[in-house]
């Protein structure tokens, strides 16, 4: 692994009001890992997550992406850095296609005058990127890239949306509990889908509350409490117990 982390925050602070979502939060992120980022709810890892994929601006502290300062204004932007957030609610139009979903707001046109002048898309252009980048994840269950959205399971749409994080985002993809509404089955095959996005070489950020899960997949557990980095464990050192216990704070955490 690499000694310089891909993608750093340094001391963020958002406050909302009075409420202090963000206190001086830390965030290092290496080349080709896992990181799992846990915490109780209201520890402040949402807005970290917002922070880092550009949907809220922080008040202080300074984020750096391949060694370089970043200031995300919005989402697109963060998108354009390569920096890909799947969220929970998957962010997909149910009534349009696999494909037409895996190319949302960056769609191809057709070359020359007719997609200058006449924007007409280059449907056979964009199935065919689709139909690749879901065959390369081992998602070609998907019988018909032109099928509806809302035509697929749960497991399907959260693959859908996975390649499209993985297809565009070139240097990171940061995943929002991508299991929380998926059976056994349909969960098992979103982490299998995890560690092809890993094998490919694209470092992950994993937010999630299953344990069993982050254990699983995760070369490192970021520890968020109280609106900062508490501390990042290794999972082969602790158990999911001391993770929780960390978590809550019924157990001091190791020195970072």
């Amino acid at each position: 692994m690499s000694r310089e982390p891909i993608l750093t925050a340094r001391g963020l602070v958002k406050r909302y009001g009075r409420v202090t979502a963000l206190d001086h939060a830390d965030f290092d992120l290496y080349p080709g890992e896992v990181l799992a980022v846990i915490g109780d709810n209201g520890a402040g890892k949402s807005s970290l997550i917002k922070a880092i994929s550009g949907a809220v601006r922080p008040d202080e502290g300074e984020m750096t992406l391949e060694g370089k300062t970043i200031h995300f204004r919005s989402p697109m932007e963060a998108r354009d850095a390569g920096i890909e957030t799947v969220y929970q609610n998957l962010a997909l139009s149910p009534a349009l296609s696999i494909a037409d979903n895996m190319f949302l707001g960056r769609e191809i046109r057709k070359p020359g005058v007719m997609g200058s002048w006449f924007r007409m898309l280059d449907r056979k252009a964009m199935e065919k990127k689709a139909r690749d980048k879901l065959t390369e994840l081992g998602l070609m269950t998907i019988q018909n890239i032109s099928q509806a959205v809302e035509t697929l399971s749960g497991g399907q749409r959260q693959g859908v949306a996975v390649a499209r994080a993985a297809a565009f985002g070139s240097k990171v993809v940061i995943m929002d509990e991508p299991t929380a509404a998926l059976g056994v089955k349909e969960s098992r095959r979103v982490l299998e889908l995890i560690q092809d996005v890993k094998k490919r070489g694209l470092p992950i950020v994993l937010i999630s509350h299953n344990m069993p899960h982050v254990f699983e997949v995760a070369d490192r557990i970021h520890i968020h409490r109280l609106g900062k980095r508490l501390t990042v464990i290794n999972p082969t050192d602790y158990t999911m117990s001391d993770a929780v216990a960390f978590m809550t704070g019924a157990k001091a955490p190791p020195p970072s």
